[in-house]
């Protein structure tokens, strides 16, 4: 189905063989699980002497758990998981985590139900409304509590004027059961990724309202986590995993062919089991959002960006730090830098990079500009968990009270 390069870079033997040869690699039926599922299937981790054998989840509970016990070695993961792992919150004890590669930025979405469109309901500003004049509140649901898709959930609604802890009730609802509780009736809406906002347009069960590159162009999204206790038993191991999943992830934004073929090989039964018309459009770029609106993304998907997707930023993991801040999962500030200097694995990633060909770059943070107009840069964490008007931190906080 998928060309395999014809000669891929031969994997060198002696000191830098692998340690552990067979991986357990976890993931979720979700379209950003691609570089994965090419690398395991399509002849990207033999050359580095690696077996990979996919692991599909039921939940990013039970892949959490599966990964923290050593079940699986490393998986396709949410960077919330890693960091709430990591400093324990979330009822979980706290485990030494590791990121080894970031796997995708962007493309994920937040939808509303049938019945909210029927309402007219379908801008921010008539959401903001409705919420504010209507009771019961609405119910929405994302993927995980530390996750990726509950900050996106709370950073959007919080921008639009909606306290997303208090003005709405948030459930959590693993990715490929989204469309089942939107279809009974038990959510209003939900982030997640794709293809579930896709099907859920498709099968006429509500809209894209909106898309999570709109809140943070080119955000942190999956990433390739694992303990740091891999990293440290298995240092060969865990660069030859990188250096597997770099390669399919260029290979799969070679052309256009391939990620069409990539959309193929996600259908099948043991990866998404999702139509193929629900996956390819949104991973082509080629959105739908079901009031009538297309259009060709600018920030759709992306899984490699010339390796600029793949670098384990500090920055990325700070942010989602400074969000558990925000919303009351951290009652006290960390050492920001110093646990991302824990976790994300630069040394290791620039190694990886650096051996298959893909620009490392020498830059740890990036700045970029959010849909409220904060500037995200990394160098004040602390100051930007306080800085906005809606959050669930004490208001007895001296840094809060003065801004």
């Amino acid at each position: 189905m998928i060309e395999i390069p014809a000669s891929p870079l031969a994997w060198v033997h002696g000191s830098d063989a692998p340690e552990k040869t067979e991986i357990n690699l976890g993931f979720m039926a979700l379209s950003d699980c691609a570089s994965l599922v090419v690398a395991a299937t399509q002849g990207f981790a033999q050359p580095y002497g690696l077996t990979l054998n996919l692991k599909r989840q039921s939940s990013w509970a039970n892949l959490r758990d599966k990964l923290v016990s050593g079940e699986l070695d490393a998986a396709h993961s949410l960077y919330g998981l890693i960091y709430a792992v990591h400093l324990g919150i979330g009822g979980v004890a706290a485990n030494d985590m590791a990121v080894l590669m970031g796997l995708n930025q962007n493309g994920q979405s937040i939808n509303l139900s049938h019945g909210l469109q029927a309402l007219g309901v379908t801008s921010p500003e008539a959401l903001e409304r409705h919420v504010h004049q209507s009771r019961p509140k609405l119910t929405f649901a994302q993927t995980f509590p530390t996750g990726t898709h509950a900050m996106w959930l709370y950073y959007w609604l919080a921008s639009q004027g909606i306290h997303p802890l208090h003005d709405v009730d948030s459930v959590v609802v693993p990715p490929p059961q989204m469309v089942a509780h939107l279809q009974a009736g038990r959510i209003d809406g939900f982030c997640v990724g794709e293809p579930w906002s896709a099907s859920a347009v498709k099968q006429n069960l509500g809209f894209t309202l909106a898309t999570t590159q709109t809140i943070w162009p080119d955000h942190p999204e999956k990433v390739l986590g694992c303990t740091r206790t891999f990293v440290e038993q298995y240092p060969n191991t865990a660069r030859a995993l990188v250096m597997a999943i770099l390669e399919a992830s260029r290979f799969i934004e070679a052309s256009t062919e391939n990620r069409r073929s990539t959309a193929q090989l996600l259908s099948a039964a043991q990866y998404l089991d999702a139509p193929l018309d629900c996956i390819e459009p949104r991973l082509l770029g080629d959105y739908a959002d079901g009031l009538g609106h297309r259009w060709q993304d600018p920030h759709a998907l992306r899984l490699h960006g010339a390796g600029e997707v793949n670098v384990p930023y500090l920055s990325d993991g700070m942010w989602f730090m400074t969000q558990f801040r925000r919303w009351g999962l951290l009652r006290d500030d960390p050492d920001y830098l110093a646990v991302a200097r824990q976790v994300q694995q630069l040394d290791l990633y620039s190694e990886a990079a650096s051996a298959v060909g893909v620009a490392a770059g020498s830059q740890s943070m990036r700045s970029s500009q959010l849909i409220d107009g904060k500037v995200w840069d990394g160098s004040d964490p602390a100051g930007y968990a306080r800085s906005f008007k809606l959050h669930a931190m004490s208001d007895s906080s001296p840094l809060f009270a003065s801004r």
